[in-house]
């Protein structure tokens, strides 16, 4: 490694883009696992931004004349040294190369690699609205990448579900990397769709909320081992489980090979996360006689307050490692006893007169500890959601049973009835007349007939969007289900989809809501990225991405937003009323339509000077409203110093503080405040005077920061 790096030295003297390249390089080698999954990380990502004014200072690529296939010459990156907008041409250096050029700026599209910082904003390219109050739903136009860059700033921590169905990586041109379709015969094609992945699930670990959020993949058998291994590495913390889904009854066509009727979902449980049960276990003929209509039972409900698994220890958790005292004979909780401290021997612990202490020991007889902190115990003694149970002759003491908290709150809120409470203050169960089924953990294995991708995918779609194809459509039914097992007790979660498609998370979600009149709202990504054939019949009549005609063949603009606007109104693309119905658990006619709402929006490449210098604002004023909650009026204008709208305000003019603060206070749904100011004591004067509620935030330097810090991991 010396003499690279003496090398290094020399070459940096004659060329210091080389030497930075070769540097990175050597460094991505350096720090290869000795043992895991190891794959080319260095390999470098860019895209295009067709459509983007060419600035000074930008990377570019030179097109191949109309109606000619881009060539491996015409990937080479270029820098523009200076424009001349009367002419219309700009002057070029190569990029580590002593070359340099004159073109026309038709023949230039700007190039972002992932490691330059980008200034992103959003521009609106309409919306629909039938949701009254709801929060909007909104689908991003936009490389996913930069997306979930932007997404940061907006919900870093506050993500409650992340469902994705990205590239498969079949060889069959069905994903790009470069800007080039990754074929079969590519010797690099895993790596580089490792590289890929890796990028943008690092920065969806960072939207997930730690506390309790869930991130799931779909993927089939080209990649399935090989995305384990990285959902391993990338949330080392996490439980995975990999589930079989049952999504093409009828088989593929294959010859001489079995026919192949299954994908397969990652779900990665962050921090606290769990499944909600339901009444139906998710494999069709479970078990002979078992019925999904029987009444709830007693262990449904109810179960042991010690935490259970192999490496539960009492360290882990030294404050949730506490005596419970009970009396015995009455079979009552009396107190709780204060967590006793790492090192101390629990048997110095002397209960009160009377009582029995019962510690969180387990069946092998080490020390655990209890599920609940002893604040958690007592709120739970107060709703009556926590007893004691059976004698446990293993550890000769009395079990402690309890209710996990959405099992509680079903029997707050009356889904669950009770007949009050017993003589220990316990709630009494009146299970026949529940409204909840019985509950059943689902199978790892699913066996759906609406996962049907023929039918409840391309089917479906067909209806929505007479005459308009779109490959491997997924069922709409078997991503709702998958997204319900973790949000249907969350009714206002927020759900983020980076590889959106034909926007069936979108859909899926909206559906959600009407079922249990929620307020979630969905966040999708999607490319405007045209087919490989099209592509081939567009370059023939002489077009190139950025062309209005070409734009209107990709995928976002042909389908994506068609289908939601479709699913919202209960129109085609034509106007006609859509034929049929939904299936279960709610069927009704599609021509209904969803009561949602949803804008529609374009990534934009902004400069930060302009954005720093408040000249971009209807550009930013979409991510501060998002950010704020995508509900309410938007603030487009502050040419008046400030405003404050249903959720957020904004304080252009420091001038303005008084009004401002007063419409704050005067408004108590406001969550948000951003500062216009460059000085930090201005901003903590007017932060130190909002209400406690209210989340300051200083523009633009919370914008510009973010996304500072962001670019530097596109050189993972």
């Amino acid at each position: 490694m010396s003499r690279l790096s003496d090398l290094l030295r020399q070459l940096r003297s004659e060329n210091v883009l080389l030497a930075d390249e070769i540097d990175r390089e050597v460094a991505a080698l350096a720090d290869r696992r000795a043992f895991g999954l190891n794959f080319e990380r260095h390999v470098p990502e860019a895209v295009e931004l067709p459509g983007r004014r060419v600035r000074k200072g930008d990377k570019v690529r030179v097109l191949p004349p109309r109606g000619q296939t881009p060539t491996t010459g015409s990937e080479k990156l270029w820098q523009v040294m200076s424009i001349d907008r009367i002419s219309g041409t700009a002057a070029l250096e190569a990029l580590g190369r002593d070359v340099s050029r004159q073109v026309t700026l038709e023949e230039l599209v700007v190039v972002a690699e992932f490691r330059d910082p980008i200034y992103p904003g959003l521009s609106s390219t309409g919306k629909v609205e039938r949701g009254g109050d709801k929060p909007f739903h909104a689908v991003i136009n936009a490389e996913n990448y930069h997306a979930l860059q932007t997404l940061l700033f907006t919900h870093r921590g506050r993500v409650d579900c992340i469902y994705i169905d990205p590239p498969y990586n079949t060889g069959a041109k069905d994903w790009k990397y470069n800007n080039d379709y990754v074929e079969g015969d590519d010797l690099y094609r895993h790596s580089k769709w490792l590289a890929f992945m890796e990028r943008r699930l690092l920065l969806a670990k960072e939207l997930l909320n730690p506390e309790d959020s869930v991130l799931i993949v779909a993927i089939d058998e080209k990649e399935y081992l090989r995305l384990g291994l990285l959902l391993e590495q990338t949330f080392p913390e996490s439980k995975i489980q990999m589930i079989t889904t049952v999504i093409k009854p009828g088989g593929t066509s294959r010859t001489k090979e079995f026919s192949r009727v299954e994908e397969y979902l990652y779900f990665v449980f962050i921090g606290e996360s769990e499944l909600v049960r339901s009444a139906d276990s998710m494999l069709s003929g479970i078990a002979a006689g078992e019925s999904t209509s029987r009444g709830l039972a007693e262990s449904d409900l109810w179960e042991g307050m010690i935490r259970r698994g192999i490496g539960v220890v009492r360290a882990q958790r030294e404050g949730q490692f506490y005596p419970i005292f009970i009396d015995a004979d009455r079979g009552a909780i009396v107190s709780a006893g204060e967590p006793v401290g790492r090192g101390v021997d629990r048997r110095t612990v002397i209960a009160p007169s009377g009582l029995t202490p019962v510690w969180p020991i387990k069946d092998d007889m080490t020390e655990g500890f209890w599920q609940l902190n002893p604040g958690g115990l007592a709120k739970a003694r107060v709703r009556g959601t926590v007893r004691v149970g059976s004698f446990n002759a293993k550890t000769g003491q009395w079990r402690i049973q309890y209710m996990k908290a959405k099992k509680a709150k079903a029997v707050e809120d009356g889904l669950v009835a009770t007949l009050g409470k017993d003589e220990n203050g316990v709630v009494i169960l009146d299970l026949e007349s529940s409204q909840l089924s019985a509950l059943s953990t689902p199978r790892t294995v699913w066996n759906k007939t609406s996962h049907d991708a023929s039918t409840g995918g391309a089917g479906l779609l067909n209806r929505l969007l007479p005459q308009r194809k779109f490959p491997f459509a997924k069922s709409l039914f078997a991503v709702e289900d998958a997204i319900r097992f973790f949000v249907s007790n969350k009714p206002e979660a927020v759900i983020v989809d980076f590889f959106a498609g034909s926007g069936t998370t979108t859909h899926a979600v909206m559906r959600l809501n009407r079922q249990d009149g929620g307020r979630r709202a969905s966040i999708v990504v999607t490319n405007n990225e045209v087919s490989a054939a099209e592509q081939i019949t567009l370059r023939a009549k002489g077009l190139r991405p950025g062309d209005p005609e070409w734009e209107a063949k990709g995928i976002c603009d042909l389908i994506t937003k068609p289908r939601i606007q479709a699913a919202v109104t209960g129109l085609t693309p034509s106007g006609e009323l859509i034929k049929g119905d939904y299936r279960s658990p709610d069927e009704f006619p599609i021509a209904d339509g969803l009561l949602e709402n949803v804008e529609f929006f374009t990534l934009t490449y902004e400069a930060p000077l302009r954005v720093a210098s408040n000249r971009e604002f209807l550009k930013i004023a979409p991510l501060l409203w998002i950010r704020a909650g995508s509900t309410g009026r938007r603030i487009d204008d502050i040419s008046s110093g400030w405003d404050v709208a249903d959720k957020y305000g904004v304080l252009a003019d420091l001038d303005h503080t008084e009004a401002f603060l007063k419409a704050v206070v005067a408004n108590h749904a406001v969550a948000v405040a951003y500062i216009v100011t460059d000085e930090d004591r201005l901003f903590e004067s007017v932060a130190q005077e909002l209400p406690d509620h209210v989340e300051p935030v200083r523009l633009y330097e919370a914008y510009l920061r973010n996304f500072e810090i962001e670019s530097g991991r596109g050189s993972l």
